[in-house]
């Protein structure tokens, strides 16, 4: 009778262990990716996760601030400051994971070089992502911003524009599609990675792998300790992890711990 006691105490107790799940929003690529690598490694530790994939870069801190999900992974701290501020949400960082280089991208030139005079480009129409594209240009001699100008630049600061380029601002995840129709397009890595662009091959310019943009596990305050969430945390920090984004991006996607 004992054993039997014991038997049915060590199944209800991997019963409630298996059933500590932690529910994540996620851009497909890299970070659907990565939770799934990391995806047996927490069953292992009695938690159940699971992945949504969204498309835009809106939805996931929605449905986090709703509680409709236990966490996101897909934007950089930039990106949640502003995000906060706008809609009033009170997300929170938890761990950064990787950084992903911004580039630009062309189907038409080889070198930017050839960028012509009065050239379409086109950049993401988030306020933080919009603005990194503007720094980039700004950093590869394309443009040069106003005094001050940061991550939340707009258009309106370009101080100068010696080709008279004409900037177009699209959603981030519709970049890839315009680029046969534009001379430049200045796409985010994930998005660029979804489109079976190489980043390290196909840009005509790229930040360095020093790029201050890390992207972070994200979750409320009310759960941001939470024991599974500290062990995503853990497993997401991992060699095997470092490892695997190494091997699999080669330098699109770096590891920032």
């Amino acid at each position: 009778m004992k054993k039997l006691l014991a038997a049915f105490a060590a199944v209800a107790a991997f019963s409630t262990q298996a059933a500590d799940e932690l529910n994540l929003a996620a851009t497909a690529v890299p970070h659907a990716e990565i939770l799934e690598f990391v995806k047996p490694q927490l069953a292992e530790q009695g938690v159940d996760l699971k992945i949504k994939v969204f498309t835009d870069y809106v939805q996931p801190n929605i449905q986090v601030a709703e509680k409709r999900l236990d966490a996101n992974f897909f934007q950089h701290q930039p990106y949640l400051d502003e995000f906060n501020k706008g809609k009033g949400t009170e997300l929170v960082s938890v761990a950064g994971v990787h950084i992903e280089p911004f580039g630009a991208y062309s189907s038409k030139l080889k070198s930017l070089d050839e960028l012509p005079k009065g050239a379409t480009v086109v950049i993401p129409n988030d306020a933080t992502n919009g603005g990194r594209a503007l720094l980039l240009l700004q950093k590869a001699g394309v443009i040069t911003l106003k005094e001050g100008a940061g991550i939340t630049a707009t258009p309106k600061d370009i101080a100068e524009n010696p080709k008279n380029i004409k900037i177009r601002e699209l959603e981030a995840a519709t970049l890839p599609r315009v680029l046969t129709q534009v001379d430049l397009a200045l796409i985010n890595t994930n998005y660029a990675l979804e489109a079976k662009l190489n980043p390290t091959e196909d840009a005509l310019f790229i930040e360095g792998s020093d790029s201050p943009y890390v992207n972070i596990l994200v979750a409320r305050p009310d759960n941001k300790d939470s024991d599974a969430m500290q062990k995503l945390t853990q497993a997401l920090h991992s060699d095997e992890v470092k490892q695997f984004i190494n091997e699999k991006y080669q330098g699109a996607v770096v590891p920032a711990f």
